[in-house]
């Protein structure tokens, strides 16, 4: 059994790695500095100086984590945006393709709803009457997004001319618009969660851009159409 680390020992040590604290920056945190009484009313700031640097350090520590946490999530999503595309990639049929846009994107993306909203042009009625797809009146898209083209809304209550039966689950929601063609009219990817903090404005909108620019592309060659 080694005998004990003496204070004396810890002393001749240091004296012998000066350097010691610059290589381990982090130990400061733990440990306490000395008040020195300079009298006359003078006050001493060393201990003032090193709290505020543990403050520091705890905050960048706090950074850190909050980053990874944030980086973690965004490759959890991108992952899911991958397994998404896959699967719109292997729909068999147009009638499948619908189908997985409007169910199995929920399930993929760990959402609650998922619709795909079509825009009536005022004379025929588009032909993807299934559940899930919601023909709207002409003009209901620039209604609830503007000039935009994601809106990222949260601590909301589902629309039913957006979401239908399943408005009431939906309490924060991502609108992406699709212009599939200029032959067809304007439509939009509607996701709802029931969580109301799932979207909400300041998140990054290029993984579910680029999933609806997916959407466009695949629906588009189902039905021959042009750019």
């Amino acid at each position: 059994m080694k005998d004990a680390l003496t204070p004396e020992d810890v002393c001749a040590y240091l004296r012998e790695h000066p350097d010691f604290l610059v290589q381990h920056a982090d130990l400061v945190h733990h440990l306490t500095p000395p008040s020195l009484d300079r009298g006359r009313g003078v006050v001493d700031l060393q201990a003032f100086m090193v709290e505020r640097l543990r403050g520091e350090v705890r905050h960048l520590k706090d950074q850190q984590r909050e980053l990874i946490g944030t980086s973690r999530a965004n490759l959890n999503s991108q992952n899911r945006i991958h397994a998404a595309v896959l699967f719109l990639l292997d729909a068999q049929s147009f009638e499948q393709l619908i189908q997985t846009i409007t169910t199995d994107l929920a399930v993929l993306l760990d959402l609650d709803v998922a619709c795909l909203v079509v825009e009536s042009n005022g004379y025929d009625t588009p032909h993807v009457q299934t559940s899930g797809v919601r023909v709207v009146e002409p003009g209901t898209v620039d209604r609830y997004l503007g000039k935009a083209d994601v809106a990222l809304n949260a601590d909301i209550q589902g629309d039913p001319e957006i979401y239908g039966p399943g408005a009431g689950l939906v309490r924060s929601e991502a609108l992406i618009r699709l212009q599939v063609s200029s032959e067809t009219p304007e439509g939009m990817l509607a996701f709802g969660s029931r969580e109301p903090d799932t979207f909400h404005t300041g998140q990054g909108t290029e993984l579910v851009g680029f999933l609806a620019r997916v959407v466009e592309r695949v629906i588009r060659g189902w039905l021959e159409l042009p750019a």
